[in-house]
């Protein structure tokens, strides 16, 4: 009996284990490209930091690895069919699961990140219809075609919006006049709320949350704006002007000490706005046009933003508080960034995987090495996971050791 009982014990709390950690967020675990590490290189050999495994058989799809319950999860389209493959980590492929059709028209692939919570897999394709499904099993538990359903309405390149969670709650932008912005019960698809916002069409940008004392705030951009949106009842709190020649708003915002900063392409740039007290309305403190980055992200690293631009083909550090240039480089090509252990690491456009400090007096490049395996274009956002760094080019996902 006593045997049974200590069984029963430890099998409860691996359960517990497995079913309360946070749901996964694209670009790290605060949504904001910063990853937790200590420890890394602060130098790389000539030929790059040592490759550990690849894998090359993802199919087309831009999206980046999502890590939990042991594995890892990464979307792709193969002929026509989009699959979620379940890969341990060490690089072995475990599971691939359909989830539908997939994009097929300019720069064909998978677009999101897929987001796990508990026992359960959460996927938008770049054509709109959003599935739950199973880790284990990849079964459907509910599928929400958010153009028909919703009366969305799909953007020049498909939808890229990795979804996020906040409790029994998913959001999404199908970007209809009514249903702009809505929360699903995250375990039935109903919807639990709809904001019509501005009624934009939605503008490739995945949301981020803000955390206050009176409330919480959902934050994104649509085609022409920003929206600040109560989560508890969907209202539509606040919105800020924000346009550029393609209506592709495809970067988080970054939140940090009452402010939020909101960015893109196309020679736009980025606007810092403080939040009133209680989060319901918001003041422009500064713009700044330089860092005009298209789909690469920026961090906010002590006091200052780091990214590349767009038309502005360099990469800037940007003083968080005045909004001022520190510097302009232009040792690589314009692309993503992410950051660990008080460095960034930059993957330019031309396949350029670089590491640099985070030091707003100089870009100063500590390592570089070539990205040569994979196929397309070099767009995915890397992720730090357990201290290695992964990157995901066409059909191939490279494990690489920075420790």
């Amino acid at each position: 009996m006593k045997k049974q009982t200590l069984m029963f014990l430890i099998a409860f709390t691996v359960f517990l284990q497995v079913n309360s950690q946070n749901p996964t967020k694209w670009r790290g675990p605060e949504g904001n490209g910063v990853y937790p590490a200590s420890g890394l290189l602060r130098q790389w050999s000539d030929g790059g930091p040592e490759i550990l495994w690849h894998f090359d058989d993802l199919g087309q799809g831009y999206s980046s690895p999502a890590f939990a319950n042991g594995k890892i999860f990464v979307s792709g389209m193969v002929g026509t069919t989009g699959t979620i493959f379940v890969l341990s980590e060490e690089g072995k492929l475990l599971n691939a699961f359909p989830y539908g059709e997939e994009f097929t028209e300019s720069y064909p692939g998978s677009r999101s990140t897929p987001t796990i919570d508990g026992e359960f897999l959460y996927m938008l394709s770049a054509i709109g219809k959003l599935v739950c499904m199973e880790t284990s099993t990849g079964k459907i538990k509910w599928a929400k075609d958010i153009f028909n359903d919703l009366d969305g309405e799909n953007i020049r390149w498909g939808v890229t919006e990795s979804l996020l969670i906040d409790g029994d709650k998913i959001f999404c932008t199908p970007g209809g006049k009514n249903n702009n912005v809505v929360a699903l019960n995250r375990f039935s698809g109903e919807v639990i709320w709809s904001c019509p916002g501005k009624g934009d069409l939605s503008a490739y940008c995945s949301p981020m949350l803000i955390e206050l004392p009176a409330r919480k705030i959902l934050v994104t951009m649509t085609a022409n704006n920003i929206l600040g949106i109560d989560v508890k009842t969907g209202k539509l709190l606040w919105s800020h002007s924000q346009t550029n020649r393609w209506s592709v708003h495809a970067n988080t915002p970054i939140y940090h000490n009452g402010a939020v900063y909101c960015f893109s392409g196309y020679g736009q740039g980025g606007v810092k706005l403080d939040l009133s007290e209680d989060g319901s309305s918001v003041t422009k403190e500064w713009f700044n046009n330089s860092l005009d980055s298209r789909i690469g992200g920026a961090v906010l690293l002590d006091g200052f933003i780091y990214g590349s631009g767009d038309n502005n083909r360099q990469w800037f550090c940007i003083d968080w508080n005045t909004g001022e240039n520190r510097y302009a480089a232009s040792d690589i090509g314009k692309g993503v960034v992410i950051a660990a252990d008080r460095l960034i690491f930059c993957y330019s456009e031309r396949g350029e995987l670089a590491m640099a400090e985070a030091n707003p007096k100089e870009f100063r490049i500590l390592g570089k090495t070539m990205v040569t395996m994979g196929s397309d274009p070099h767009w995915a956002h890397p992720v730090i996971h357990n201290e290695k760094l992964y990157l995901r080019h066409g059909n191939t996902l490279i494990a690489y050791k920075i420790k």
